[in-house]
């Protein structure tokens, strides 16, 4: 019983974790139309920024900071220097683009910060909870990472349901020629979607490197399980995101608990196989509209 508790408990740790990072590719996909491979190395990056800033003495929260501000320039810079030159043409353009950004900014990363392991720290307690004699597999940090994310959650919802910016974000990302009829800057909506989206990655990458070990491939695996866990629960719902990334987390972790760690990778491509041919719109994602 107590495995049991603490297999769930480590995977729901874990699944909130992979949906952070899923929720930064529904945000960015719902404001732009655009999956963004780049997103795990663009968090990465920040979180050597937040690193630098906490080795040279000040707090992990100044460096959190320092990261969500660097992730919001690095997006906008990413989307008019990069992106935009390629939008408006076919929309595998936009996805070989961000794989290839992908290579360069760790490429980057390795050379300015080095490609050795380097902890980095958690701002809360890493020891688990003990309740009577019983060690139970969750710490005060990973209650830190799921309010995170809950929180994140509930803004995206709010932003793009009930304010004016959200359902500007959408028009031009459905269609940019009716937007701009309508007084929309289009321009501005997808620079502003992406800067969004990168702060919601540089949160992830926090997140997941807190009390762990960072080097420029680190985020590598979390972004193929927030992958997973975005399309489980459909790239249009926040929500959906939260669900599919502790969905992924208990999953995972039940098959690395019971059936050996091996077989976590094989696990999550036989989830995404089985989603795709099932339901290839995600779990929580809108019926289409038919068409005439």
């Amino acid at each position: 019983m107590q495995q049991f508790l603490n297999v769930t408990l480590t995977g729901l740790g874990q699944g909130a974790i992979y949906a952070a990072f899923a929720l930064a590719l529904v945000l960015i996909w719902r404001s732009t139309r655009i999956v963004n491979f780049a997103q795990g190395a663009m968090a990465m990056f920040t979180t050597y920024l937040a690193l630098t800033v906490i080795e040279a003495g000040q707090s992990y929260w100044v460096g959190l900071i320092v990261a969500l501000a660097g992730g919001l320039l690095m997006g906008a810079v990413v989307e008019r220097l990069v992106i935009r030159p390629v939008e408006g043409g076919p929309e595998l353009n936009a996805v070989i683009v961000t794989l290839g950004l992908f290579v360069a900014i760790q490429a980057l990363a390795a050379i300015l910060f080095g490609s050795t392991f380097k902890s980095f720290p958690a701002p809360f307690d890493l020891r688990g909870f003990t309740v009577g004699e019983v060690n139970i597999a969750f710490t005060p940090n990973s209650i830190y990472v799921i309010l995170a994310v809950v929180v994140v959650m509930v803004a995206l919802v709010a932003l793009f349901r009930f304010t004016d910016l959200g359902l500007k974000m959408r028009a031009a990302a459905f269609s940019q020629e009716v937007s701009r009829l309508l007084g929309v800057r289009v321009g501005r909506m997808l620079t502003l979607g992406w800067a969004l989206a990168a702060v919601v990655g540089s949160l992830a990458g926090l997140l997941i490197a807190g009390g762990s070990l960072v080097y420029p491939a680190y985020m590598d695996g979390v972004v193929v399980f927030g992958f997973v866990a975005a399309t489980l629960g459909g790239l249009d719902s926040p929500g959906g995101a939260v669900v599919g990334g502790l969905s992924i987390g208990l999953l995972l972790s039940y098959v690395s608990g019971y059936l050996g760690s091996e077989l976590v990778a094989l696990a999550a491509l036989a989830i995404l196989v089985a989603v795709l041919l099932v339901r290839p719109q995600g779990i929580f994602a809108k019926a289409a509209a038919r068409r005439v």
